[in-house]
């Protein structure tokens, strides 16, 4: 419940309630039917785009009563999705490994390197044996020993390159890959989050009893747009003097009617008792009431709960006639 209904609630019921006793010695206590308040609310900032309810409205429980909206969304979650298509991509070409047409390249890169290899190691035999016979130069001779050297080293390196394909990626390449993967997703899954949030649905079934926001206005976070009262589990407060407060206990019974009438809504249960009196306003109630201390006392009513609003005024009764209950922990 938000605070200025609570303390606007709590003063009206403070200056109308009253207790007395009837013929019947039955302790006999004003108050108004309250029910749980539950303010839908942003968790960020943002702007209302439109609100699908009024106030008294019935709503069923997953409606939803507003839109909201943030300017930098749509951007966001655009590139937060791209962002996931991008890592997996990357992971599923990691575990896929080499594709057939990079495997024939690099077989034809080895053959070709193995070729050169055996070509070059040909002519540095050739050209030995001519230098032996002081046909050619030095310089010759070690011209065709580094060309020969060079092809033999490209051919390992194709070899290589080739077995590294054909054993695959390494795991933790692959490891890291699955790690931004997972990554990318768990921030998408905020983002969307946020923006599910922007949507304010109502978590139960009730009644509209608040609009606090009209299209184009901005909402700071928790800043309520609609309030809903969970009219399904209705509640009545009371105040009972010191005096009289020890004849009550929780689990007690008690009937309750539409103040000023016979018109009898149903039973209620104690269900809590404030441990600590206040002061009635001075304006409350007769003048030898003013000084009583008074204690508040809730009350949960019975289903069903055919005609009851939140904010009606009625009589609770405890005492001689009213039904039985079951005893509660307090007593």
């Amino acid at each position: 419940m938000s605070t200025h209904r609570l303390l606007t609630a709590a003063l009206c019921a403070l200056a109308t309630i009253g207790c007395n006793r009837d013929r019947d010695d039955a302790l006999i206590a004003r108050g108004t039917v309250e029910v749980p308040e539950i303010d839908l609310a942003p968790t960020v900032g943002a702007r209302v785009v439109s609100i699908r309810v009024e106030e008294g409205r019935v709503v069923q429980a997953g409606d939803t009563v507003a839109l909201l909206s943030q300017a930098d969304m749509p951007g966001s979650l655009a590139a937060q999705r791209a962002r996931v298509s991008a890592a997996r991509a990357n992971l599923r070409d990691l575990e896929v490994g080499a594709r057939p047409q990079e495997t024939k390249r690099a077989e034809a890169e080895l053959a070709g390197a193995t070729a050169e290899a055996e070509r070059t190691a040909a002519d540095r035999e050739r050209l030995r044996s001519l230098f032996g016979k002081e046909v050619i130069s030095r310089q010759q001779l070690d011209n065709a020993e580094t060309a020969a050297r060079v092809a033999a080293e490209r051919q390992r390196s194709a070899a290589e390159a080739l077995a590294l394909l054909a054993a695959g990626t390494r795991r933790d390449r692959v490891a890291a890959a699955r790690a931004e993967v997972a990554n990318a997703e768990a921030a998408l899954a905020s983002w969307e989050a946020r923006a599910a949030d922007l949507v304010l649905t109502s978590p139960v079934a009730g009644r509209v009893l608040t609009r606090s926001a009209e299209p184009g206005e901005f909402l700071g976070p928790g800043v309520p747009a609609v309030t809903v009262g969970e009219v399904g589990r209705p509640w009545v407060r009371v105040f009972v003097p010191a005096a009289r407060i020890g004849e009550l206990s929780i689990g007690d019974a008690a009937t309750v009617t539409v103040d000023g009438t016979t018109e009898r809504i149903g039973t209620a249960r104690i269900v809590a008792i404030n441990t600590r009196a206040e002061f009635t306003p001075r304006v409350a109630l007769t003048e030898s009431e003013r000084a009583d201390l008074m204690f508040g006392v809730k009350l949960d009513l019975d289903p069903p709960f055919d005609g009851v609003h939140p904010g009606l005024w009625v009589s609770v009764r405890f005492g001689p006639g009213t039904a039985s209950a079951a005893p509660g922990p307090g007593r």
